[in-house]
This record gives structure tokens, sequence and C-alpha cells, in this order.
């Protein structure tokens, strides 16, 4: 497995080796103990599948907020998406710094997407499913959202994108009170 640090620390992008013959490929896509050995010890314990028919759907950007904060572990399985993480960790050098990954089937890039991120992904091909894992289960009391145009990421669109009623109605990051306090590794 290859693990490239991105521009925000703590959000990694994970590209499994895929073992591949006449008939196809194989990978494996997370292995605990692997994991752990480079420093990724995470426990998972829901998996989550979407699906989007249309390019330009954009979901996020979401979060989950403490004590049910997720990691999240995101990768395309259809498709061609623009994966987002936002540092929502108040005091953060990084705080309202994001990263964008392309994730597609065909590069099998994943996203590892930590606690006080926010998370959201744009389609960039029609027909796109997209599988996360998470370390906590859904929590609708503290699930969140803020305003996908408000912090300056590049979706990569050429129009506006099809939204949810919840994404549409989501507040600026300026007027969000960040559940998230970045803690000093030192």
């Amino acid at each position: 497995m290859q693990i490239e640090q991105t521009a925000l620390p703590g959000v990694v992008i994970l590209t499994p080796q895929r073992f591949g013959d006449a008939r196809g490929w194989f990978t494996e896509t997370w292995n605990a103990e692997r994991m752990a050995d480079a420093g990724l010890g995470l426990a998972f314990v829901q998996d989550n599948h979407s699906f989007s028919a249309q390019q330009g759907t954009l979901r996020g950007l979401h979060y989950q907020s403490p004590p049910r904060a997720q990691d999240k572990l995101i990768r395309c399985t259809r498709g061609t998406i623009r994966d987002v993480a936002v540092d929502g960790r108040r005091g953060s050098p990084t705080y309202g710094k994001w990263v964008a990954v392309d994730l597609s089937a065909e590069n099998g890039r994943q996203l590892l997407v930590p606690k006080g991120f926010l998370h959201g992904f744009v389609t960039l091909t029609p027909d796109c499913e997209v599988q996360y894992k998470c370390t906590d289960t859904y929590a609708p009391a503290h699930d969140g959202a803020v305003r996908w145009d408000s912090v300056g990421v590049d979706w990569g669109l050429s129009g506006d994108p099809v939204l949810s009623a919840k994404d549409a109605a989501a507040p600026a990051f300026a007027d969000w009170q960040s559940p998230f306090v970045w803690e000093s590794a030192e």
C-alpha cells in the first residue's frame, strides 16, 4: 500500500496495490494490522455506499461532531469523484485550508479524512458509486454541514452542482461554529 501525505497533516492518500492477470485484478483496500504498523490504527464500525446518477452531484461539506466524530476512508468504485477535506479544527495552523483528490474506479486511490475535518465530494462523471468506512456509526443529533462554496474549494464544476436541500441550506464556513479543537502534537 502506498501512503502519501497531503498538505493537511492527517489527511492521507492510500493507494492499494493491485494484482492482475487475464481475469482482472484483486486489491486489499484495508488491512487493520498493516495500517496500524503504518501509524493508522483505526477501528472502523460502519461502511457506507452512495450512488449519484448525475455528473455534478455534490455531497458536502459534512461532519459529525464530538463525541460522535468520525474518521472516514473514502474510495470511488464506479466513475470519478473529486474528494475534498477541509480542516475544521479551531486553532489549527491549517484551519480552513482544503485538499482535493480525484478518486476513481480506475486509479483505486482512497482518501483518509480524520476527525475534525469537513468532507465532501462532487461527481466528475455520471453514475458514480462511492464507498467509505467510518470509525463511528451515524448519529443524527451530531450530523452537520457547511456550505460547499464558502471555503474556496476548486470543485472542478462547469455549472451549478446538484445539491440536497440540507447542503443548499448549510451555513457558510465564516458563520459556522466549529465543534472541533486542534490539539498540538507537542
